[in-house]
């Protein structure tokens, strides 16, 4: 399967993006425009099956790392996102046959498509995470053990490196983050490249895809007038968890990092009820009354209750009516293997996962 992106295929992606970014990723807004604005200056983006990748095809795996409210003041240059691409081609020796994005969730949708624009290359349907993690070892790569470097990172101001080897995924995830703090909390990156064999075994794929057609339910639930919520959990087979309004939000952005959480008071059926929602990055776990009832790895997503598009950590805001709703999260993120990666553990809690949309479930 082979197509060459519209218009509407963009606007769709941004919704559906920032949906399954379960607060973080970044807003896709300022990727969105840009992508836009290179749309009118004549770039067209081909988005490629996995399936089409031959098993000995390079493919750079990109993303911007650094804290979402950071992305909002700094606006990124697509030529830098093409740049950490062609940095990584230097430090190969070889050139690339494709490109893709680390993950799907929020702006980080749009790294492989203002690449391509410079590069000429195309986008693969898939990603490694199926959704947004804060860090950067939280990989469909990292959990079947696939080579963590080397990786190149470019800031806007000039900034170029190569972090050439490192011990463990981890490690790659700490020398990273600090480059990127240290360039003001926002990055260009070039994971380390995978073969087509490697993304088509153990990349998230189709997930383009998805996230294009739920902003496309969106747009079409808007249009028509129909509940926007119910359609994203209908074609996501996931589940409204709670109804509310904000009454607090607390972050803070340290270690490269946005931290906090947000406090929903319940409406309609769920008035007198309450859930704080923790994040790093993205919402990360949602407890009702005191009760945990939702965790990593599954997706925590907030909507806005009327547009039914994401409310995104850094965007939350006191007053806003918003439905917390829930998706499960792929198998490989949901075994014992990933749960090392993308669990409630991996984050520093202490419990085990759980899963909203379990028979058993509460909410």
């Amino acid at each position: 399967m082979r197509r060459t992106l519209t218009v509407d295929d963009i606007d769709d992606l941004a919704i559906g993006a920032w949906i399954i970014g379960t607060g973080g990723g970044g807003n896709p807004y300022l990727n969105h425009l840009n992508v836009r604005n290179l749309m009118d200056d004549g770039r067209t983006f081909e988005l490629i099956s996995a399936d089409e990748l031959a098993d000995d095809a390079q493919v750079a795996v990109l993303s911007t790392m650094g804290a979402p409210v950071v992305m909002q003041e700094r606006l990124q240059d697509s030529r830098d996102v093409a740049r950490a691409v062609e940095i990584m081609a230097d430090h190969l020796g070889s050139s690339f046959d494709a490109l893709m994005s680390t993950e799907i969730g929020g702006s980080n949708a749009f790294q492989p498509l203002m690449a391509a624009a410079h590069l000429d290359l195309p986008v693969v349907d898939a990603d490694a995470m199926g959704r947004a993690y804060p860090e950067a070892q939280m990989t469909s790569f990292a959990i079947a053990g696939l080579q963590p470097w080397p990786l190149s990172l470019v800031d806007p101001r000039g900034v170029e490196a190569v972090i050439t080897r490192v011990p463990t995924w981890k490690w790659m995830e700490r020398a990273s983050r600090v480059l990127t703090v240290e360039t003001g909390s926002m990055a260009a990156t070039c994971k380390a490249p995978r073969t087509g064999a490697e993304v088509k075994q153990w990349g998230v794929t189709g997930s383009m895809s998805f996230a294009i057609e739920l902003g496309a339910t969106v747009r079409r639930a808007q249009r028509h007038h129909e509940p926007p919520v119910e359609a994203v959990t209908k074609v996501a087979g996931g589940k409204v968890l709670f109804r509310g309004k904000i009454v607090d939000v607390e972050r803070r952005t340290t270690g490269g990092f946005l931290r906090g959480r947000a406090r929903l008071d319940g409406l309609e059926a769920w008035s007198g009820g309450g859930v704080e929602l923790e994040f790093q990055n993205e919402w990360l776990v949602a407890r009702l009354d005191g009760e945990v009832i939702a965790t990593v790895p599954h997706l925590i997503c907030l909507l806005d209750d009327e547009s039914g598009e994401a409310v995104g950590t850094e965007t939350a805001r006191y007053g806003q009516r918003v439905a917390l709703i829930a998706m499960t999260a792929p198998e490989l993120f949901r075994s014992e293997a990933g749960l090392r990666y993308v669990g409630p553990r991996a984050m520093g809690y202490d419990f085990d996962p759980v899963d909203p949309l379990a028979p058993e479930a509460k909410a």
